[in-house]
């Protein structure tokens, strides 16, 4: 059973595809044109084909330039300066001024700069000392507890083994433990003492009153054509989006409002340090005037707010200034706060190209394509009369059959019982000869593919390969 279920599907497969290759050699398909006098159906055709018109000419080719030839890759630099004097208020009231060389750190990069917002600063010697109470096993009870510890890297230098204990150190009273017994800290060999990230941060004042001056060139190879951000007789002046859009020249204060709306975060960011992106996208017409290409400035912040509690908010880092004085070396360590700022580049450019604009234009007119789709979508398959349709637009032309049904008829025609009688016999017989020769010569045009009409006796009836059929509306 299992068997002839196999063979009966092997050989429905084999017959199927026997038939496809068949076709696929023998049959040609051709377009057939047929008019449907339907006033519903020709308004959806031409609304279609409005609106594919509206949307190219409009959209492609005025909007997006359609007519142009884009340069999407340019080459670019940029240099940053900033400028301003900030000062600082220590705990002992002091104030300390502090200009560009010291809350630019470094000195230069590329494509950014960091500007220092508030600072930790703690002065250290290479010595030994007790280990900060904050790293993870430090306090100890006995020497035990600080021998052979594996390295970590929240250690400040390397443990010495030994446990100081109050008051061999100054260890505050939380170390001691409830029982009352004394708890000290590990010793290590390093730079004494540990910074300690609990005491207050400097903060810097006058952060909002620097300004960021921002040089760009841009470069467009495709057109060898080189532009700059800056107008030939620059000026000091302040950036403004409404009144002053040529300016290069940033204030702090502008781009954080930009960058950051909520005044929380921006008083975070100052105080903890944060990222900001600084862009400029160039857009470029090349047929126009040179001087008229400007960029667009946008700012936004990178880093993660701090009301969503991130696992490292802000930015910091720490650098350090040495020097050695009686055969001791010290430092200052600076763990710095602040706002990195990351320059973005991005532009185009375009020019009339005529290879360019042909192009477009031969696919504008392909699109008129999917106005006849649509409305053969709907006339064939969602119409009333869709079946109706179907048989007059989808029609199989075999050449054999039309020749024998054509002779079929003009034999009956001659077989009619009322038109046929003994004194025209003869004369009928010799007329379908001449019709059978006719039809022969008729035969032999179209295997060489040559269409023609094929006209029977009267009563007169046209059969054509391509009709032109002229379809009522639906009512």
């Amino acid at each position: 059973m299992v068997s002839n279920v196999f063979y009966k599907t092997r050989y429905h497969i084999g017959k199927s595809v026997k038939e496809f290759l068949t076709g696929y050699f023998t049959e040609y398909e051709t377009s057939k044109l047929v008019v449907i006098n339907n006033p519903k159906y020709a308004t959806l055709l031409r609304i279609i084909q409005i609106l594919i018109l509206l949307y190219s000419v409009i959209y492609l080719l005025i909007y997006e330039k359609g007519y142009q030839k884009q340069d999407t890759a340019p080459i670019f630099a940029v240099t940053l300066k900033v400028k301003g004097i900030g000062y600082v208020q220590t705990t002992e009231n002091k104030t300390i001024i502090i200009d560009v060389a010291d809350y630019i750190i470094p000195a230069s990069e590329n494509n950014a700069i960091f500007i220092m917002t508030s600072f930790i600063q703690t002065d250290q010697t290479r010595s030994i000392c007790a280990e900060s109470k904050k790293v993870r096993g430090a306090k100890c009870k006995d020497d035990s507890d600080c021998f052979n510890k594996t390295f970590t890297p929240y250690m400040n230098g390397r443990w010495t083994g030994r446990c100081l204990l109050p008051p061999d150190t100054n260890v505050a009273n939380e170390t001691t433990n409830l029982t009352k017994t004394p708890t000290g800290l590990c010793e290590y060999a390093g730079w004494c003492p540990p910074e300690d990230d609990e005491i207050p941060t400097l903060l810097v004042q006058g952060v909002f009153g620097f300004t960021i001056f921002m040089k760009n060139f841009i470069e467009f190879p495709e057109f060898d054509v080189k532009h700059k951000n800056m107008v030939d007789n620059l000026k000091p002046c302040i950036f403004h989006p409404k009144t002053n859009k040529d300016c290069p020249i940033f204030s702090i204060d502008y781009i954080m409002n930009e960058a950051e709306k909520n005044i929380t975060e921006r008083d975070l960011m100052l105080r903890h340090g944060g990222v900001i992106r600084m862009k400029a996208d160039w857009d470029c017409n090349l047929d126009r005037d040179l001087k008229l290409c400007k960029p667009e400035y946008s700012f936004a912040r990178l880093d993660v707010p701090f009301h969503e509690k991130p696992f490292s908010a802000g930015f910091n880092f720490r650098f350090s200034n040495f020097w050695k004085y009686n055969q001791t070396d010290f430092r200052v360590l600076t763990k710095a706060f602040g706002l990195r700022f990351i320059v973005s580049i991005s532009g185009k450019a375009g020019k009339f190209d005529f290879i360019t604009f042909t192009l477009n234009i031969g696919s504008l007119v392909g699109i008129f394509g999917l106005a006849t789709f649509i409305c053969d979508i709907v006339i064939l398959h969602l119409s009333k009369k869709a079946n109706a349709y179907r048989n007059h637009v989808f029609e199989t032309v075999h050449l054999k059959t039309r020749l024998n049904t054509a002779f079929n008829d003009v034999r009956a025609h001659f077989q009619d019982k009322n038109e046929l009688d003994p004194s025209s016999l003869s004369n009928n017989k010799t007329e379908l000869s001449n019709d059978k020769t006719k039809l022969s010569s008729d035969k032999k045009e179209l295997s060489n593919g040559i269409i023609h009409t094929i006209t029977q006796p009267s009563p007169r009836k046209t059969i054509a390969i391509r009709p032109l059929i002229l379809m009522q509306p639906d009512l």
